[in-house]
């Protein structure tokens, strides 16, 4: 896998220090767990929007002796406040900070990587930002609300130089040995795939309920139409609606259709055909790729592999072909990826440009539930073909001042 430009905060302040090859951190036991490294080799890191999940992430990624959380922002004060303590306990001091706004953070000089915990509207705007102020990404899926904002992520972590890594941990970890064995062709020639997952968001009609003192309800809309206040979004009730989520199908989409991608080997590319349910010929919505393959929404309780002789999980031949394949580097799983990918600068397992890939399956097939009628996709151009009405909903108008550029 190639490498990203060895870029670290001790060089990203000045262009000429790019000739720099060697990694910056060198000390054993800044390479895995153990004894805890100076301050100097340390990744200094931030943690953008601390509900459920973003506090979650957190408190992982503080477990790892080499990474120095040192900032919390959240429009929600609780949530804020609640993820600062967090982090001042940690390291039993008081120099995390809480922030409203996630620009006081990206600008901060000292940050090296930061955490986006955020609802799904704010995940490639505040990305394309860390990625232009210098800092390391970890987005937690779905990485973004658009295909036109998931290229925009890739296109800034490439521009920068940044690691930006998705946030799925299941697409590895809740499958044991079943990719190299779908790889492998243990059930044989791969045929189809049936994925479950949730189905689409649709539009926002929740009752007008009065903002809380301290919340800033502008900055949690940021880019999505004007909505008034409602509890239950602020508390993870976000994912039905459009404007800030494309639902089950990019929650839990995008960890099962990124799983099954992955496996089959189709995670650097896309379908060339969507096709909705019809209740008629069509069961269910179907992704048609390139070489044939065909992967289904529904028919199964997580993910089922059919190839030409027998199925994963369930019958299949008992020969065990094993391949070489893709995993985390580092220790510790997908947070120790990151970490690690941030000290060698390799690409992370979760690299943006294959969980863009992931959220693109899941926004197509959305975007045919909505319209209900089928699409041809250039996985290439990622350009809906023939179709101008269907292509406009690849991207979103975006309130106010925020823009992706």
């Amino acid at each position: 896998m190639s490498n990203l430009k060895p870029t670290r905060r001790t060089f990203t302040k000045s262009l000429a220090a790019a000739s720099i090859a060697a990694p910056t951190f060198v000390p054993a036991s800044a390479l895995g767990f153990g004894k805890r490294p100076a301050p100097s080799e340390r990744i200094v890191m931030a943690t953008v929007g601390t509900g459920g999940r973003g506090t979650g992430d957190m408190n992982s990624f503080m477990r790892f002796p080499e990474v120095q959380m040192v900032a919390a922002c959240d429009p929600v004060p609780a949530h804020r406040d609640r993820a600062k303590n967090l982090i001042n306990r940690r390291y039993g001091n008081t120099d995390g900070k809480a922030y409203n706004d996630f620009r006081e953070v990206v600008t901060r000089d000292d940050i090296d990587a930061v955490l986006i915990g955020t609802p799904d509207h704010w995940h490639a705007l505040i990305t394309i930002e860390c990625c232009k102020n210098g800092k390391d990404v970890f987005c937690e899926k779905p990485e973004s609300l658009t295909v036109v904002e998931g290229r925009a992520m890739v296109t800034a972590a490439r521009k920068y130089s940044r690691v930006v890594s998705g946030g799925s941990q299941r697409v590895l970890g809740d499958y044991g040995d079943i990719p190299r064995l779908v790889r492998g062709e243990a059930m044989g020639k791969l045929k189809t795939i049936h994925v479950n997952c949730g189905g689409p968001s649709g539009e926002c009609y929740l009752p007008e309920e009065k903002i809380p003192a301290g919340l800033d309800w502008e900055m949690w809309l940021g880019p999505a139409p004007f909505q008034s206040f409602n509890t239950k979004l602020i508390r993870g009730g976000f994912r039905p609606y459009r404007d800030y989520s494309g639902g089950g199908m990019t929650d839990w989409g995008a960890h099962r259709f990124g799983a099954a991608m992955f496996a089959a080997g189709l995670h650097k590319t896309g379908p060339v055909k969507i096709t909705p349910p019809d209740g008629k010929d069509n069961k269910y919505l179907t992704f048609e790729f390139e070489n044939g393959v065909k992967m289904y929404h529904g028919g199964t309780n997580n993910i089922t592999y059919t190839g030409t002789e027998g199925t994963i999980p369930g019958s299949h031949p008992a020969k065990l072909d094993r391949v070489d394949m893709e995993g985390y580097k580092g220790r510790g799983g997908i947070f120790g990826d990151f970490v690690h990918c941030v000290k060698t600068r390799e690409l992370p397992f979760r690299d943006i440009e294959i969980a863009h890939r992931a959220c693109t399956v899941c926004h197509l097939g959305n975007i045919a539930y909505w319209l209900n009628r089928p699409l041809r996709w250039d996985p290439k151009k990622e350009q809906i073909i023939g179709d101008e009405s269907a292509s406009r909903w690849l991207d979103r108008p975006r309130r106010g001042k925020w823009t992706l550029s």
